[in-house]
């Protein structure tokens, strides 16, 4: 009898508490649709994976470990499935890895990221519209993490689908990337809003979310206060969406 199983691959966090609402509540989920399967853990960041272990006790895979595990529990066939946003360097190195391990297995299936097909763009932004209520004078900023890669693109045409889609008060930018918080601010003052809603477009809302959005130095959180806005940030991680970890379970769907 063939023994099958999936793969979640996530970059990872060191805050647990984010880590329990997003990527657990994920993975529970995956379980749940896919009762045939086993369903296994990977982390992608080595950083995290050591702070994890050395603060907190937690020792988790890398991908790597993780197909070496599989392959000693008698796994024959496997979907890996990333949670990441976009087709980004991690989903790169994370494919890189598992053709390293691909003659493990009779069968190894890649689902995909989050933003891969136009439909994943239209459902992200309506499941995202749906999780926050705007005051009329309000303007919701979401925080993408940003990149080098050719995949960034990802974020600027995340916009253009929300503003297609009639959600003129939504604007993206990233922390790494383009486009960049000044580049919203821009257009927030041409239409004279003067309040701010702030979300990460992120999986989890860890460190990037809770320092470099919302802390009380050097965030965005501040550079929007010193220019004069309110700014209410939201410490809620795409994970904990129902919405979006739907298109995740149809990735998986897909590569079955």
């Amino acid at each position: 009898m063939k023994k099958k199983a999936i793969l979640a691959v996530s970059f990872g966090t060191s805050h647990l508490d984010t880590m329990e609402k997003t990527i657990q509540v994920l993975e529970d989920q995956i379980r749940e649709t896919f009762p045939d399967y086993l369903v296994y853990r990977a982390f992608t960041s080595g950083i995290i994976l050591k702070k994890l272990e050395r603060e907190n006790g937690l020792v988790f895979d890398n991908v790597r470990q993780a197909m070496e595990r599989m392959k000693r529990d008698g796994v024959t066939e496997v979907i890996v499935q990333p949670t990441y946003i976009i087709n980004g360097v991690e989903y790169d190195w994370m494919r890189a890895d598992v053709e390293a391990c691909r003659e493990l297995f009779e069968t190894v299936r890649l689902g995909a990221p989050l933003l891969s097909a136009p439909d994943d763009y239209k459902k992200t932004a309506h499941t995202v519209m749906e999780s926050v209520e705007l005051a009329p004078d309000e303007c919701l900023i979401l925080m993408g993490h940003g990149t080098d890669h050719p995949a960034n693109s990802a974020y600027p045409a995340m916009e253009y689908t929300l503003q297609a889609l009639g959600y003129d008060r939504i604007h993206m930018a990233t922390v790494e990337g383009f486009p960049e918080l000044k580049d919203v601010m821009g257009k927030l003052r041409n239409r004279k809003i003067k309040k701010a809603v702030l979300l990460p477009f992120m999986l989890v809302a860890g460190d990037h979310a809770k320092n470099d959005m919302a802390g009380d130095e050097d965030s965005w959180k501040c550079e929007l206060e010193e220019a004069g806005y309110e700014v209410h940030p939201i410490l809620k991680g795409l994970g904990e969406l129902p919405g979006i970890r739907r298109i995740f379970i149809e990735h998986i769907e897909a590569a079955v």
